[in-house]
């Protein structure tokens, strides 16, 4: 399986960050996590048009992994992919990794990006873009829906739905070959 430039996608909590990360090694390729670029200090969000750019520059090379989910860049991303390895986990699975981590990062004060830190309040915030439990639940089924859709016109990708922990493993597996 040759793979050059890889777009990793899937739920807050799925294991992108991970799978890129374990890509990125493997496969000895540049490595960029998209959230790094949005989350600006104090979460300020980077502006659209700035976002694209930095990430046009990144994937003008001829190698790389990226993951994450913003729409604002995937067509350029998914433009000059060659793969992209969708981790399509159930809602239950996601949230299950994804409550320990939120609350654990949240009470290690641990930083994410660009000097920005999990808050434990937001977990009990009743606004998505504030809560991330909150987001990843009500944005499952809709990320899922964009995906399949995707996917089905992605003619020139090779796509990899990976639906299960031990689907990952051998997927990760046959990469490390």
């Amino acid at each position: 399986m040759t793979m050059e430039r890889i777009a990793v996608i899937g739920s807050a909590g799925s294991g992108k960050t991970t799978m890129s990360r374990h890509l990125a090694a493997s496969l000895d390729l540049p490595h960029l996590e998209l959230d790094s670029v949005f989350h600006q200090e104090n979460w300020v969000p980077l502006p659209a048009d700035e976002m694209r750019a930095r990430v046009a520059r990144f994937v003008a090379a001829d190698r790389w992994v990226v993951d994450g989910n913003y729409s604002v860049v995937s067509d350029m991303i998914w433009q000059r992919a060659d793969t992209v390895v969708w981790l399509d986990l159930s809602r239950l699975r996601v949230m299950s990794r994804l409550v320990p981590r939120t609350l654990g990062r949240g009470l290690r004060r641990a930083e994410l990006w660009n000097g920005n830190r999990e808050e434990l309040r937001n977990v009990i915030r009743r606004d998505p873009d504030k809560n991330l439990l909150l987001w990843a639940w009500t944005r499952h089924r809709g990320l899922r829906e964009r995906y399949e859709l995707a996917a089905v016109g992605a003619h020139h990708l090779s796509v990899y739905r990976l639906c299960s922990p031990s689907e990952v493993d051998r997927f990760l597996a046959e990469v490390g070959q």
